[in-house]
């Protein structure tokens, strides 16, 4: 009986792993993109934040490829989430007034074509000291996204 309780917890530590590189920090998941998508919006809104604009960099680079000389699909899907915190950016902004050039602020959610069945979310690093209040915000927003908070 003990057992499946910890096979299931190991089943979740696989289908969604945490990544930090190059100033970026992302999850890959087995959910669809349009899972991820919908667990994103809301996570923002359960935030009490509001959406401020969605970049659908996917679609304008497939779009574009030709017209700048490529063949190459570089996403399946990419979507880019813009928000603020009026709360947060004041507090990091009345600390260091230059914190301004991190707002607003951005989640990403891609599908690769080399990895179909898999979706990532994720957010840049933001600089050691307050602007770190911001990171475990998006970290805090990307993981309930995907349903790891």
């Amino acid at each position: 009986m003990r057992a499946l309780p910890l096979t299931l917890a190991a089943a979740c530590l696989t289908a969604t792993q945490a990544f930090a590189t190059d100033g970026i920090i992302s999850y890959t998941t087995e959910q669809s993109f349009e899972d991820v998508v919908f667990g994103l919006e809301n996570a923002i809104l359960d935030e009490g934040l509001v959406i401020d604009h969605v970049s659908h960099t996917g679609d304008m680079l497939e779009r574009t490829k030709g017209d700048v000389g490529s063949d190459v699909t570089l996403f399946e899907k990419a979507d880019i989430y813009s928000f603020c915190s009026a709360k947060l950016s004041r507090e990091v902004m009345e600390a260091n007034p230059m914190n301004v050039v991190f707002c607003p602020y951005d989640i990403f959610v891609i599908v690769s074509p080399d990895t179909p069945d898999e979706t990532m979310i994720g957010f840049r690093t933001f600089p050691e000291g307050d602007m770190k209040k911001i990171e475990s915000l998006l970290d805090r927003i990307a993981r309930a996204a995907i349903g790891e908070d």
